[in-house]
């Protein structure tokens, strides 16, 4: 049984990661709703992703010396009050507002909240205790999504942020009664802690973070036209697969948390390995139903597997700026989201098949692994020098 603490930090990322994927499945009613065409009220996604990295820097700085639970409860008061303007906008470009405003709250939450697993738990189950806590964003892409637009759907879809904003209102007492007081937020002067973060080895991996994350969505952004005009599913089979890959990419985060805790490195390095081999196998089979489903799943699962390992791989590079480490890597993974997107379609403008589009997303992963690889070679070099004698 996971601890209470990593439980409620759990159905707030559920909450968050609801709210952030939601709005894909309800662009045409909100579309109908202001008299703006479906692409314009795709914006509202790009918004939020956009709104995620300005805000991480500026959420960190303005958090960075309150005690953690405070912060994480400040939070989530602003993630209540963007979704609650969500529910109400009279306007489309107030409910852009208010969804920026919400996802001001996201990078800054992620961040903190996985510092605090890290810190609540033994060494040797770290990633597994951060793996657990973002699995609450895994599972919204499974249930929360789905079962937020049906609810959009019958109901009209500010019925689904009402649901939302309960969702949010239950992680804010979760934690105001499981997260442990006495947890002090970052000390020192945000100078010196920015300066740390200038580091390569921080940078690095906050780099690699928003690599897995354009690979990832050069393709799942697409992933319907993928399905319906290539391999050859209904509208409808579309719903079935979109489910099995979100447990796959479940699957996929438990399990890299747990084996990231063994061989941290060695995780990182499998997934992309695997992640590069699924997607070349996904552009060969794409004509074959069953087989494409298989490596979705396949492919959504190793994905995933990268989230906790590289998030503390950031934290625990940036020992003395965990908190603003933390959270800006959240801003790269969603930089990550935003550019995948934009990728894939700059390459079907310019005239590539959706079938093609795995094939940029493996050259991406292999930039990826290329990073990780000179690091750990880096690694290894400076060992051998300081065990050298006379080192």
């Amino acid at each position: 049984m996971p601890p209470l603490p990593i439980l409620a930090l759990a159905v707030a990322s559920f909450g968050i990661g609801t709210t952030e994927f939601v709005i894909m499945g309800l662009l045409p009613e909100v579309a109908q709703s202001f008299g703006v065409t479906i692409p314009q009220a795709g914006y509202l996604v790009s918004g939020y992703a956009m709104g995620v990295v300005v805000g991480a820097p500026i959420v960190a700085i303005a958090t960075a010396g309150l005690p953690r639970k405070t912060a994480l409860l400040a939070l989530m008061a602003v993630f209540l009050a963007g979704n609650l303007g969500c529910a109400l906008a009279p306007s489309y470009g107030l409910l852009m507002a208010a969804r920026i405003l919400t996802a001001f709250a996201h990078g800054a939450f992620f961040g903190i909240g996985a510092v605090v697993a890290r810190d609540l738990v033994p060494r040797e189950k770290r990633t597994q205790a951060v793996s657990l806590m973002f699995a609450g964003l895994t599972l919204a892409n499974v249930l929360g999504v789905p079962l937020g637009t049906a609810l959009g759907q019958v109901a009209g879809w500010r019925s689904t942020f009402w649901a939302v904003v309960g969702i949010g209102l239950a992680a804010g007492l979760a934690i105001q009664l499981c997260v442990p007081d006495g947890l002090p937020g970052t000390r020192g002067r945000l100078v010196s802690e920015f300066r740390a973060l200038g580091r390569w080895p921080v940078l690095r991996p906050m780099l690699i973070s928003t690599l897995s994350s354009v690979s990832f969505f050069t393709v799942f952004t697409y992933i319907t036209p993928f399905l319906t005009g290539v391999t050859g599913f209904t509208p409808q089979g579309v719903t079935g697969v979109l489910f099995a890959a979100g447990m796959g990419l479940t699957i996929g985060n438990l399990a890299g948390g747990h084996l990231a805790d063994r061989g941290p490195m060695s995780t990182i390095i499998g997934s992309f390995l695997g992640i590069v081999a699924a997607l070349l196998v996904l552009a060969a089979v794409a004509h074959h139903p069953a087989l494409t489903v298989a490596v979705l799943i396949l492919w959504s699962g190793l994905v995933f597997a990268l989230v906790s390992p590289l998030q503390i791989w950031v934290v625990e590079a940036a020992s003395d700026a965990p908190n603003l480490a933390s959270t800006l890597n959240q801003g790269a993974f969603n930089l990550g989201n935003a550019t995948g997107a934009w990728i894939g379609g700059a390459a079907l403008t310019l005239g590539a098949g959706y079938g093609q589009l795995p094939l940029i997303a493996a050259a991406v992963s292999l930039a990826g692994l290329g990073l990780v690889l000179t690091a750990l070679s880096r690694e290894r070099r400076g060992l051998a020098s300081a065990s050298a004698p006379g080192a």
